[in-house]
C-alpha cells in the first residue's frame, strides 16, 4: 500500500500532523521515499459508525394474512416526538406575509426578459413590490366572484406570475390546482372538471389548448387571466364559451380599483390540490392543507439548522423544475419563508447553462436525469484534455474523494484540487454553486460521487412524493456513506418497510428490505374524491408509497426497486421494470432504456436510446459513416448492444430470465413532446407502448421465429 524507508518517528510526526491539521499540511514532513497513496487515512483511526435516525419501534412477523413490518424509524430531532409546531407557520399565507415584513426590500422573484429573441439579464421584484401585487391580483378574484374555497387553476410554466396567482390563493383561502404545462388538453379537460375550477391563470402559449373544443370542461370556468395579453382571436373564442377573459394588466387595474381584504385561511384548510402527472389512467387529486406544508417548511428550518453552513437572504434558487411538481413548489415556500431569492429559467432548458451563467444560483434541485447530463459534459470536456491532464485530474479527484470519504468536509479535503482542477467545474455552474438537490427518482452512485468531488458543492438526494408533501428521507451534506441512498426521515415522518412477499422483500431480514412506508405530519389528507384509491393507499395510518427500500446499519434509507412496476412473465417470474432500467442504464452505449415484457410472454425486450458519442465512436470503428437514426437500423449495432447489455447483466449477476433478449434502437431520448415522458422525465410507460406496439410486436415474431 505505501514504502516506508526512514524511521517510525517521522511517520508518528506526520500522522500527528495528519490528524491535528487535515490533507495536505503533512506533505513537507515526508521523506522523499515516502510514497503516499491515498490509502493512509484508512490506517490512522477507526472511528464508530455513526447513526442517522432512531428506532422507536420493534418490527414484528406477519399474523393471520398480514406481511411483516419492519421496525419503525424517525429523525434523530425527533427521537423523543415531533417538535412542537411554531405558531406564526401555521399557513402559507402567514409564511410568505411574515417574510414580507422582515424582508420587504430584498429580491424575491427574478426573471429574464427577452429582446429580440434573446434572454436579457434578469429582473427582479421585491417582496414589497410582489406583496403589493398579490394583494391587487386577490382582489380582482374576489371582485371576479371567487370566494374562500372555490378552486383556481395554474397553467403555464414557471415565472412570477405563477407564484403571484398562487399567494393570492393563500391571501384569500382559495384552492390552488396546479396543470402541469406539458399536459395535454384530455388532462386539463379532466382536472377542471374533476377539480370543479371556475377561473384558470394561464400562460399564453397555453390558451389555445385550454380553449380547445377537446377541452369541453373549460365551459364551465368564470374567468380566465393571461400571464400577459391575449390575442384578438382567443378573446372571441373565450367569449363565445361564456368566459370573461383578461390580460394580467387588465386583471391588476380591477384589483386596484375594487380593493378586497384578505380572508387569510385555517391552518386545517386546503391549499392545494396537486394532480399527479401519472405514468397510467387518469391524474391523482393529492390534498395538502395549509398546516402540511407550513410544517414541512419548519421541519426544514430545523434539519438545516443542524448544519455549520446556513441558508441565508443572499441565497438564490434557480428554478426549472415545473411549479406545479411538488419538489419545486416546496422549495420556493422554504425560499419564500426565509426572505430570499427565486429565478426562473426561461423557458428553453436546451438553454439553461445560459440561466445558470447569468443568474449564479446557489442551490440547483433537478431530476437525476439533469444531472446526468452535467455529469456527462464534464465528462466530454475531460476527453478533451491531454493525456498528461487528464491523469492529473483523475489524481486529483482520487486523491481528494479519499479524504472526503475520510470523513473531511468537501471544503477541507483539498483546497489544492479545487483550486487546481474543480474550480473551474463550479465556474461552469455559475461560480456560487453551495446544493445541488436530486430527487424524483434515483440518482446513480457514480454521479453522486462525482458531482460531490468535482462540484465543490454540497450534494444530496432526497426521496418524497407529492402525497409526502416532498421529501419524506433526505440526505446530509459532507456525508459519504450516504452516497446512493436517500438519508434518514425527515423531522415530521415516521418511516418503516413493509413485506413484498412476491418479490422476496422481506423487512425483517439481513438486509431488511421492503415496501417504504410513511406517516407523520406531512402526509396527504386524501386524493380528492377518491375515497377508495384513498383507503388503498393508507392504512393504518401508514401511507404505502409503492418504492421498496433497504434500510442500511447506519438508519439511512436505500431505493432499490418498484413494486407498482413489477410484472408477472409467462413462466411465473416476477421482473421489476424500474430496477431493471437503472442496471442497464449505466451500459456504455445506453443513454435511456425502456424495459417491456408481459404476462403472454417470456422474454424481455427493450428500446435502447443510444449514448450518441459512444455509437458514433462504435461507428467509426466498424466502418460506418451513417446517422445516428440510420445506424439504429444496423443489424451489427443491435447485435453489439445486445452484448453489451448482456455484459452488464452478467456484472450484476441478474437472472437469465431478467437478460434482455431483443432491442429497438431509438437515436431521440424520450420526450414530453412526444408524450412519453412526465414533466419530471419519468416514462409514461402505456404511452410508450403504444408508441412503439407495432415494432415490439414485430420484434417478438421475430423472436419467436428463431425458437
Amino acid at each position: 500500500m505505501f514504502a516506508i524507508n526512514g524511521s517510525t518517528n517521522t511517520l508518528t510526526v506526520c500522522c500527528n500532523k495528519l490528524i491535528d491539521n487535515g490533507p495536505e499540511t503533512w506533505l513537507p514532513s515526508f521523506p522523499s521515499s515516502l510514497i503516499f497513496t491515498g490509502f493512509l487515512a484508512e490506517i490512522l483511526s477507526m472511528e464508530e459508525m455513526k447513526v442517522f435516525s432512531v428506532k422507536v419501534e420493534d418490527g414484528r412477523e406477519g399474523q393471520d394474512g398480514k406481511p411483516s413490518v419492519g421496525p419503525i424509524y424517525r429523525n434523530l430531532l425527533a427521537k423523543n416526538g415531533y417538535p412542537p409546531p411554531d405558531p406564526d407557520m401555521s399557513t402559507t399565507w402567514s409564511l410568505f406575509s411574515s417574510s414580507v415584513r422582515k424582508h420587504s426590500g430584498n429580491r424575491m422573484l427574478g426573471w429574464r426578459k427577452m429582446v429580440d429573441g434573446k434572454a436579457g439579464a434578469y429582473i427582479w421584484k421585491t417582496y414589497k413590490e410582489v406583496y403589493d401585487e398579490v394583494l391587487h391580483i386577490g382582489s380582482a378574484l374576489r371582485a371576479s366572484g371567487a370566494e374562500p374555497g372555490c378552486r383556481i387553476g395554474i397553467y403555464g410554466a414557471n415565472c412570477p406570475q405563477w407564484i403571484l396567482a398562487m399567494e393570492a390563493c393563500g391571501a384569500h383561502s382559495v384552492v390552488c390546482v396546479p396543470l402541469y404545462d406539458t399536459l395535454g388538453p384530455g388532462a386539463v379537460n379532466f382536472i377542471i372538471d374533476h377539480a370543479e375550477v371556475d377561473f384558470v391563470f394561464v400562460q399564453d402559449i397555453k390558451v389555445k389548448e385550454l380553449l380547445d373544443p377537446n377541452c369541453k370542461s373549460a365551459q364551465r370556468l368564470k374567468a380566465m387571466v393571461c400571464f400577459t395579453s391575449l390575442t384578438e382571436e382567443n378573446n372571441a373564442k373565450a367569449s363565445q364559451l361564456g368566459i370573461k377573459a383578461y390580460s394580467w394588466i387588465e386583471f391588476l387595474c380591477m384589483g386596484k380599483k375594487n380593493p378586497h381584504e384578505t380572508s387569510p385561511p385555517q391552518p386545517f384548510n386546503i391549499c392545494t390540490i396537486m394532480y399527479t402527472s401519472g405514468t397510467s389512467g387518469d391524474p391523482k387529486g393529492v390534498v395538502l392543507t395549509h398546516e402540511t406544508i407550513a410544517t414541512f417548511v419548519y421541519g426544514v428550518d430545523l434539519f438545516l439548522d443542524q448544519f455549520e453552513d446556513k441558508m441565508t437572504v443572499n441565497d438564490v434558487y434557480l428554478s426549472f423544475l415545473p411549479l406545479a411538481h411538488i419538489l419545486d413548489r416546496v422549495i420556493e415556500e422554504y425560499f419564500f419563508h426565509r426572505g430570499a431569492s427565486v429565478g426562473y429559467y426561461h423557458g428553453n432548458l436546451k438553454e439553461l447553462r445560459d440561466d445558470i451563467t447569468e443568474l449564479k444560483p446557489t442551490f440547483l434541485a433537478g431530476v437525476p436525469r439533469v444531472f446526468d447530463m452535467i455529469h456527462e459534459g464534464i465528462k466530454k470536456a475531460l476527453e478533451e484534455l491531454s493525456p498528461l491532464r487528464r491523469r492529473i485530474f483523475d489524481f486529483l479527484y482520487k486523491y481528494k474523494l479519499s479524504w472526503m470519504n475520510r470523513g473531511y468536509k468537501h471544503k477541507q479535503a483539498s483546497p489544492l484540487a479545487d483550486l487546481l482542477a474543480f474550480r473551474k467545474v463550479k465556474a461552469k455552474l455559475g461560480g456560487r454553486l453551495r446544493l445541488l438537490i436530486s430527487g424524483g427518482a434515483p440518482l446513480s452512485s457514480e454521479v453522486e460521487e462525482f458531482l460531490r468531488v468535482t462540484c465543490c458543492a454540497f450534494v444530496v438526494q432526497g426521496y418524497g412524493l407529492t402525497e409526502t408533501c416532498g421529501a419524506c428521507a433526505v440526505g446530509y451534506p459532507d456525508e459519504m456513506c450516504m452516497v446512493g441512498t436517500v438519508g434518514p426521515p425527515a423531522v415530521y415522518n415516521e418511516l418503516r418497510l413493509e413485506e413484498v412477499s412476491e418479490m422476496g422483500y422481506n423487512p425483517l431480514g439481513n438486509p431488511p428490505c421492503g415496501e417504504i412506508c410513511v406517516r407523520g405530519k406531512t402526509i396527504f389528507s386524501e386524493y380528492y374524491k377518491n375515497p377508495e384509491l384513498t383507503r388503498e393507499s393508507i392504512k393504518d395510518g401508514w401511507f404505502h408509497t409503492g418504492d421498496i427500500g433497504k434500510m442500511l446499519p447506519n438508519g439511512v434509507v436505500k431505493i432499490i426497486d418498484r413494486k407498482k412496476n413489477l410484472i408477472k412473465l409467462s413462466q411465473g417470474e416476477y421482473v421489476a421494470l424500474e430496477y431493471l432500467e437503472n442496471v442497464y442504464g449505466v451500459t456504455p452505449i445506453v443513454d435511456d432504456v425502456w424495459v417491456y415484457g408481459n404476462s403472454f410472454k417470456s422474454m424481455l425486450v427493450a428500446v435502447v436510446v443510444l449514448h450518441e458519442d459512444n455509437a458514433k465512436k462504435w461507428a467509426n470503428l466498424n466502418g460506418h459513416t451513417a446517422s445516428l437514426s440510420e445506424l439504429c437500423s444496423v443489424n451489427q449495432l443491435q447485435s453489439y448492444v445486445l452484448s453489451e447489455l448482456k455484459s452488464t447483466a452478467e456484472k450484476n449477476k441478474m437472472r437469465g430470465f431478467e437478460f434482455i433478449k431483443g432491442v429497438i434502437l431509438e437515436p431521440y431520448p424520450f420526450d414530453m413532446e412526444r408524450d412519453l415522458v412526465t414533466a419530471t422525465l419519468k416514462k409514461k410507460r402505456n404511452n410508450l407502448l403504444k408508441y412503439y406496439q407495432a415494432e415490439i410486436d414485430a420484434l417478438y415474431q421475430k423472436l419467436t421465429a428463431k425458437k
